[in-house]
């Protein structure tokens, strides 16, 4: 499979600096809230190995997606397709698991804003740079 390393790359750095900001700022507090997670759990945690976890698990879902998505796929059409994954493959997915397992409603919206957003962005990117 053709794939573009640097739009690859430029993918996972996309989403990792939106989870900074949407777990960060925006949505940080109440979504520690919902998992029950104090702020002193969060700062005790290995922080290297859950961002560089992080990052590698962006890295290779990005990666996937523009395998996915296939060589030069334009980019009004890698961006629906992203919004789609992200929307209804992901968040539908993390929808059907809050609901077995009782999370909240805005923990879902949290995750699964989060899961559109990144795609929209993996397929942005990989679109511009394809």
């Amino acid at each position: 499979m053709e794939v573009n390393w640097i739009a690859v790359v430029a993918a996972a750095v996309s989403a990792f600096v939106l989870g900074g900001v949407w777990y960060g700022p925006l949505f940080g507090k109440k979504w520690m809230e919902l998992v029950g997670l104090s702020e002193e759990q969060a700062k005790s945690a290995n922080m290297g190995k859950v961002f560089g976890g992080a990052f590698a698990l962006s890295l290779i879902a990005a990666f996937v997606f523009a395998m996915f998505l296939g060589p030069k796929p334009g980019v009004e059409f890698a961006t629906a397709a992203g919004a789609s994954a992200g929307l209804c493959w992901v968040a539908a997915t993390f929808g059907i698991n809050y609901l077995f397992a009782q999370r909240p409603f805005g923990l879902w919206l949290i995750d699964g804003g989060y899961a559109t957003l990144q795609f929209t962005l993996y397929g942005l990117v990989i679109g511009l740079l394809g």
